[in-house]
């Protein structure tokens, strides 16, 4: 199985499965003299795992991760960075009532076409687990970032049809992590959260939108053809399970304007060229031109549910089948730490690539 590698210069491998022994991941080209925050990186994860709240799933994990290689005395020697992640609570008898059933929607049919073989405990390859270990190399990289004075933030800003109206300066983006929605709009936290509440309790599932800003991005990060900045961030973050659409700056919505209006003027503040308008979202040409890079990720309703549904079997018999065991009612919550990651390991892997980092 290929494609287990992100990256050009600052490379994140990721293995394991939902219910093997543990998960992890190699990180190549991580510069040397970094300094290993584990209260930050654990912090990270802490946003992502499972059991915070009744609105996500109550498989209950630790996430803590052990560093084998590549670290000495809190410091990165420049070698790989190699780290495990034990799974501890996984309940894989929850799977054996679909072992030959293919769930609809779900990577079950694909997988078993490709391979001709699934790991049906949870998912296996195809779980979101694995997403546990894009986190911990997205928070070195978060690291990173921190000596350029970059910072990221991802927020929930639509579930269902409950939709936040406020454009991202209005809002305190810090605000998201003191919510279990992930919400940074402190108007719509309540009704999301009992909306997803309702949602679950219904034994279905919902979807919603995760925005993201990334602030103080230098001019020249990206190329303009194939290595597109916006193009490298489309990729990351449709590889995050669930997900079902991106778009940066003025996205869809752009399509209903004039160029006229659309066009970003450029102005000169304090000796540097700045734009009135950001519908460029930061990125004009494939290269970030230094304004805040926005775009927000399109995620659908997570496709185990609790109620009937009829299916095809691996013998092409139709059956009927129904969710069991612990599953989010809504990835939101979990997934904004693993956006902020993704884009991370985007934008440090830019910054290798048009320059040395210096720490």
């Amino acid at each position: 199985m290929s494609g287990n590698t992100f990256g050009n210069i600052f490379k994140l491998t990721t293995f394991g499965e939902s219910h093997g022994v543990a998960i992890g991941g190699i990180i190549d080209g991580c510069p040397s003299g970094l300094k290993i925050d584990l209260n930050f990186i654990q912090q990270q994860l802490d946003r992502r795992k499972p059991g915070q709240s009744k609105i996500t799933t109550q498989r209950k994990e630790s996430d803590t991760v052990e560093f084998l290689s590549g670290v000495f005395e809190g410091v990165t020697t420049g070698a790989p960075i190699g780290f495990i992640i034990k799974n501890e609570n996984q309940k894989s008898n929850d799977y054996d009532h679909i072992k030959d059933q293919f769930r609809p929607s779900h990577a079950d049919f694909t997988y078993y076409e490709k391979y001709g073989f699934r790991d049906y405990r949870g998912g296996g390859r195809s779980s979101a687990r694995e997403t546990a270990s894009r986190v911990v190399g997205g928070a070195i990289a978060q690291l990173i970032l921190k000596h350029y004075g970059i910072s990221i933030n991802a927020y929930v800003s639509q579930v269902g049809e409950i939709i936040s109206l406020q454009h991202y300066h209005q809002l305190n983006l810090e605000n998201a992590y003191l919510n279990a929605v992930r919400c940074a709009d402190e108007n719509l936290v309540d009704a999301m959260f009992n909306y997803i509440d309702k949602i679950r309790k219904e034994g279905d599932t919902i979807g919603g939108v995760v925005s993201c800003v990334i602030k103080h991005v230098p001019t020249g990060l990206g190329s303009p053809v194939f290595n597109k900045l916006e193009a490298d961030l489309a990729k990351a973050m449709l590889s995050i399970n669930a997900t079902k659409g991106f778009e940066f700056g003025s996205g869809f919505s752009g399509v209903t304007q004039k160029g006229s209006v659309h066009n970003d003027t450029f102005f000169v503040e304090e000796g540097k060229i700045r734009t009135k308008t950001n519908n460029s979202g930061g990125i004009q040409g494939g290269i970030s031109n230094g304004e805040d890079i926005f775009f927000r990720v399109a995620f659908k309703p997570v496709a185990t549910i609790m109620q009937k549904q009829q299916t095809i079997d691996k013998n092409l018999n139709e059956v009927e089948i129904t969710g069991k065991g612990r599953h989010d009612p809504c990835v939101l919550p979990r997934a904004v730490a693993i956006v902020e990651s993704m884009a991370a390991l985007v934008i440090v892997d830019h910054l290798l690539f048009n320059k040395t980092v210096k720490l």
